[in-house]
């Protein structure tokens, strides 16, 4: 019930701007996250435990009104910023989503992508919205804007979905780690593998294609904890499984895990007559150009247990 009323509530309202066309729009968050959130307890008597605030050097606690905003120097000192400061720097709280460019969805790296939003036209707007969402959907193209929301400004990318527009938040480039930061890559372009080993990875890959399904993907996790505090408040004991080193430490023969991974693949696409198979997903037929992004709005068709339903 709560998901459905935020849903139903703009988290932004404007317009997008597109050449001399300004349309009206609303934007309403596209995920709705599933989490399950614990409070700290003190064990020796079941209550809450409060977090206070206070100074460092004086161990006293500090009234919200005396605190400020600082940024640590290299140096270990501290600059204070002031909240009317900040103010000053906020970009204009202008209501428009301004399209910039359009490019092409398969040159856009997921890695920018951020959050996701429909984009929902008014009532009286609806025709210039069908026309860009057409327009878009036939050229292909994604179009790449700059909005503000909430004192600050976004890069986004706006796409077409199945008669609608989706709205993605994007991190800027600087943003983005580069690999050769990371140094967990350092030596993998000296690594080799042999023809007969590229060979059986394909084959592995081809006897596991499928059409991707959402639906069925869940946070198994999210579900195992649940259901344990469902099993916890009826008061049923838990006893907590010793964990297992199996496989700890071994090495692997890369061959023959692959032989035996394709071998099990199989024996599962028979047992499932349904699915493709490895010599379908083997034939050398033209693939279908599938759409970078399929449909936001996923089916939840799975039932929760009592405590699902109450964190979602």
């Amino acid at each position: 019930m709560g998901d459905n009323q935020d849903m139903a509530r703009p988290i932004w309202s404007g317009s997008i701007s597109f050449g001399l066309v300004n349309i009206p729009v609303k934007l309403f968050s596209a995920v709705s996250r599933k989490t399950v959130r614990f409070n700290q307890i003190d064990s020796t008597t079941g209550s809450r435990i409060k977090q206070k605030r206070v100074s460092a050097a004086t161990g006293e606690e500090v009234s919200y009104d005396d605190i400020v905003k600082g940024y640590e120097l290299a140096s270990g000192d501290y600059v204070t910023v002031t909240e009317d400061e900040l103010a000053s720097l906020d970009p204009d709280a202008v209501k428009t989503i301004d399209l910039q460019e359009f490019v092409d969805l398969v040159d856009i790296d997921p890695v920018f992508y951020d959050s996701a939003y429909y984009l929902a036209p008014s009532p009286e707007t609806q025709k210039p919205y069908k026309l860009l969402v057409t327009a878009m959907e036939e050229s292909g193209k994604v179009g790449i804007a700059r909005f503000v929301m909430r004192t600050k400004q976004y890069l986004a990318a706006i796409r077409p979905a199945d008669g609608h527009l989706m709205l993605s938040t994007m991190v800027y480039a600087d943003e983005i780690v580069p690999t050769s930061k990371v140094e967990l890559f350092d030596g993998l372009a000296d690594v080799e593998v042999s023809d007969r080993e590229l060979e059986m990875a394909r084959q592995l890959i081809s006897s596991l294609e499928a059409d991707f399904e959402p639906e069925k993907h869940e946070d198994t996790y999210r579900l195992a904890v649940l259901d344990l505090i469902d099993r916890k408040a009826a008061g049923e004991e838990t006893v907590i499984a010793a964990p297992s080193d199996e496989g700890a430490g071994s090495v692997v023969d890369l061959m023959a895990a692959l032989e035996a991974s394709v071998a099990e693949a199989k024996k599962a696409r028979t047992r499932h007559p349904t699915a493709k198979t490895a010599p379908e997903a083997d034939e050398k037929k033209p693939a279908k150009k599938k759409a970078a992004a399929k449909k936001a709005g996923a089916k939840g068709g799975t039932k929760k247990k009592s405590a699902a339903k109450k964190a979602s």
